[in-house]
């Protein structure tokens, strides 16, 4: 983030909500993502969202091994050259 104290909008709260989630942020930087998501109601919905289903993917992917190859599939979906690639089918589980 830049060195702007200014508290981030929504879309900069958006993008770094993951490493919000993560712990990740420094500390200057959570705390203007905090104060955001607790006065921007879309984002604090936003936040609860992404908080239960990392939550939920946590507990089900605790309970059983992750299939192999699976992470790296999910990795190359989630890649920026995904998205400029022309669709393929999805590799079989």
């Amino acid at each position: 983030m830049t060195p702007d104290p200014s508290p981030p909008d929504c879309g900069q709260t958006l993008r770094e909500l993951e490493l919000f989630l993560d712990g990740e942020l420094p500390a200057e930087d959570h705390k203007h993502v905090l104060a955001h998501i607790n006065e921007c109601m879309e984002c604090f919905h936003a936040f609860d969202f992404h908080a239960e289903l990392k939550a939920l993917i946590a507990e089900k992917c605790h309970r059983e091994p992750m299939p192999d190859g699976l992470l790296e599939r999910i990795e190359r979906c989630c890649s920026p050259d995904a998205a400029a690639s022309p669709a393929s089918p999805p590799d079989p589980i």
